[in-house]
C-alpha cells in the first residue's frame, strides 16, 4: 500500500474518533472506560495489521518517522505540565511519595519479568536484548495515565477535589517512568557505538538535553520575531516536528527531545497557555492514530506473553499499593488514603508514546539492524506492553473504589492545591 495513502487514512481515522459521538446506553462502567480509552481503535488495528495485512510492517516502517512526531507531541504534553510556578508549589512529601512509588514499582516488574525470562524460555526468546526489554516493561509500568485516572476517578463519582490530587500524583509518577525509560533507549545508543558503552550514555544524554533546549531556543526566537498570535501555532508544530526530527534521525528519543523541548518554552514564552491549549487540542487524534498502529503492530510468537501480562499487572499493582501504602506513613502524610496507590493505576497515551517509541529504537525503523528478528522481538515487547495497559484500564474502576473507601476526607490538604494541568490558574 502506498504510504501517503496509509498516512492520510491514519489521519483521518484518528479525527474521526475525535468526532464521535459519546454512546447514549451505558451496560458497564468497565465497558463504557474500555471504549472512551480506544479499544476499539485497537481491534481495528489488530484486524487491518495481522488480520487481513491492509497495513503491514513494512508500511509503518515506512511511516516512522510520521510516528516519531506523534510520540514527540505527546511527550511535548507531558512536559508542558511542568511549570515552575506550579511545580514549586508541589510538597517535597508529594514527589517524595510519587517517586517512591514509580521506584517501587520499577523493581518488582523489573524483578519479575526477569524472573519470568529466566523461567520461561520462550519469554527470553522474544524478550530481547534482555536488559532493555526489561527496563522497558518496567518503565512503561511506572508510568500512569493523568487524564485516564482523571476519566476513572469522575467514573466513579470521586469529589472534584480528590480527581484533582490523583490527577497530579498520576503526572509525578509519569515523570519518573519517563525518566526511567530513559535508560533502556540510551542502552541502545551504547549498543550501537563501537567505543566505550558509558561513553555512548553520556553522549545519548547530553545529545538528547542539548537537542530539547536547542527546540525551546527555536521556539522562543520564532515567536519573538513574529509575534503574531495565528502564528503560534504553526510554529510550535514546525519547532515539534524539528525536535522529533532531531530525535530520530540522531538514533534519540522523541519523546526525550521534545519533552524537554516543553519545559522550556512554558517556562519562558509568554504564550505559554496558548502553547499548552494546542498541544491539548490534538491530543485526542494523535492518540487514537497510536492505537491504530499499536493493535497493528501487535504480535504473539508465544503464548506465554498472555500468561505474562496478568502476572507482571499483579506485581505493578501491588508495589504501587505497598508502597504507597507505608511511604505515606513515613513522609507524614496522614491524610492520604492508605489505598492511593491503587487510584492510580489507570494508563494512557503517554504509556503508549513510550511503548512505540521502544518499537521503533528496537526494531520498527527502516535501518534496524537484524531486520526482522529485531522487529519481532520488539513487537513481542510492545505486544506486552499494550495488553497491560489494557488490563490496567479495565482494572482501574474497581481499584479507584478501593482507593476512594478509606477515608472520605479530601485526597490532599485543602491548603495545598498545586496543579500540573493544561489550564490551570495561578492562585
Amino acid at each position: 500500500m502506498n504510504p501517503v495513502l496509509a498516512l492520510g487514512l491514519l489521519a483521518a481515522a484518528g479525527l474521526l474518533a475525535t468526532r464521535l459521538p459519546p454512546l447514549t446506553s451505558r451496560p458497564s462502567l468497565h465497558l463504557d472506560l474500555a471504549i472512551a480509552a480506544g479499544v476499539p481503535l485497537v481491534l481495528v488495528g489488530l484486524v487491518l495489521g495481522p488480520g487481513i495485512e491492509f497495513i503491514g510492517r513494512p508500511l509503518l516502517r515506512a511511516l516512522a518517522p510520521v510516528s516519531a512526531f506523534a510520540i514527540g507531541w505527546i511527550g511535548a504534553l507531558l512536559g508542558a505540565r511542568f511549570e515552575w510556578r506550579y511545580v514549586r508549589r508541589i510538597p517535597r512529601a508529594a514527589w517524595l511519595l510519587g517517586a517512591t512509588t514509580a521506584t517501587a514499582v520499577v523493581v518488582v516488574v523489573a524483578l519479575g519479568a526477569w524472573l519470568l525470562a529466566r523461567l520461561v524460555p520462550p519469554l527470553a526468546t522474544v524478550w530481547t536484548p534482555r536488559l532493555p526489554a526489561v527496563l522497558g516493561l518496567a518503565a512503561v509500568a511506572a508510568v500512569s495515565g493523568p487524564r485516564a485516572v482523571t476519566a476513572v476517578a469522575r467514573a466513579v463519582g470521586l469529589r472534584k477535589s480528590a480527581s484533582r490530587a490523583l490527577e497530579r500524583a498520576a503526572a509525578l509518577e509519569t515523570a519518573c517512568g519517563a525518566v526511567v525509560m530513559i535508560v533502556p533507549l540510551a542502552l541502545h545508543r551504547s549498543q550501537l557505538g563501537a567505543g566505550n558503552p558509558e561513553l555512548g550514555w553520556v553522549s545519548w544524554i547530553v545529545f538528547a538535553a542539548g537537542s530539547g533546549v536547542l527546540v525551546g531556543l527555536v521556539f522562543l526566537s520564532v515567536t519573538r520575531l513574529r509575534a503574531a498570535r495565528e502564528e503560534a501555532g504553526l510554529a510550535l508544530a514546525a519547532c515539534m516536528l524539528f525536535g522529533a526530527g532531531i530525535g530520530y534521525a540522531t538514533d534519540l528519543s522523541p519523546f526525550v527531545v521534545c519533552a524537554l523541548a516543553a519545559v522550556l518554552i512554558v517556562n519562558a514564552s509568554p504564550r505559554r497557555r496558548q502553547m499548552q491549549t494546542a498541544l491539548a487540542e490534538w491530543e485526542r487524534p494523535i492518540c487514537a492514530v497510536f492505537l491504530i498502529i499499536a493493535g497493528a503492530l501487535l504480535t504473539l510468537p508465544t503464548v506465554w506473553i498472555l500468561a505474562a501480562v496478568p502476572v507482571l499487572a499483579a506485581l505493578r499493582v501491588g508495589a504501587r499499593w505497598a508502597s504507597a501504602r507505608y511511604a505515606r506513613v513515613a513522609l507524614g502524610l496522614r491524610d492520604v488514603p492508605s489505598h492511593i496507590g491503587l487510584g492510580t493505576v489507570a494508563q494512557g497515551g503517554t504509556a503508549l508514546a513510550l511503548g512505540i517509541n521502544y518499537f521503533l529504537m528496537y526494531g520498527g525503523r527502516p535501518d534496524t539492524p537484524g531486520g526482522g528478528i529485531a522487529g519481532d522481538a520488539a513487537g513481542a515487547v510492545l505486544t506486552t506492553l499494550v495488553l497491560g495497559i489494557a488490563l490496567a484500564q479495565l482494572a482501574a474502576p474497581t481499584l479507584m473504589r478501593l482507593a476512594s473507601r478509606a477515608v472520605p476526607a479530601p485526597l490532599t490538604p485543602a491548603t495545598i492545591s498545586p496543579e500540573l494541568t493544561t489550564n490551570a490558574r495561578a492562585d
